[in-house]
């Protein structure tokens, strides 16, 4: 279901928008929000829902590892798009759970016209970082 409307979104998303994304506003397009779902610092398993304005995605990044990690994504609020690079975006609607492997460069984010949320989890792995390069095409993203 689509939501235009953040007011309207906050109701139904049942994680919470939590903060505005100022540690990674760099590799934004749009303004985007971070709830920590756990107390990562002290030892539990980092779990972080993720909240995109409409129109807001991520850069092209890829989140590498030498053994394990990668990344999955938890759709749960509004509709936003998935796509690593060589192959057509997906659709994520509330539900779609997307196992990104590690050293495979994508983006993920909000439909155009929709709130969107989706809750994402560090994969372990050993050697891991994140790079984070361009950002997303506006003529690509648009004519989603």
């Amino acid at each position: 279901m689509k939501y235009d409307n953040r007011e309207e979104f906050e109701k139904v998303d049942a994680f919470g928008v939590g903060a505005p994304n100022d540690g990674f506003a760099q590799y934004f397009v749009g303004n985007s929000y971070l709830n920590p779902l756990t107390d990562f610092a002290n030892g539990e398993f980092p779990l972080f829902n993720v909240t995109f304005e409409p129109g807001c995605r991520n850069n092209w990044h890829i989140h590498h590892a030498d053994k394990g990690g990668g990344q999955i994504l938890i759709c749960t609020t509004g509709e936003g798009w998935y796509q690593e690079e060589g192959k057509e975006a997906k659709e994520l609607l509330p539900g779609t759970v997307i196992v990104i492997p590690a050293n495979v460069k994508h983006w993920h984010g909000a439909k155009k016209d929709t709130w969107f949320s989706h809750i994402a989890i560090e994969v372990p792995g050993e050697n891991t970082s994140t790079e984070w390069c361009e950002a997303v095409d506006a003529d690509t993203y648009n004519a989603l």
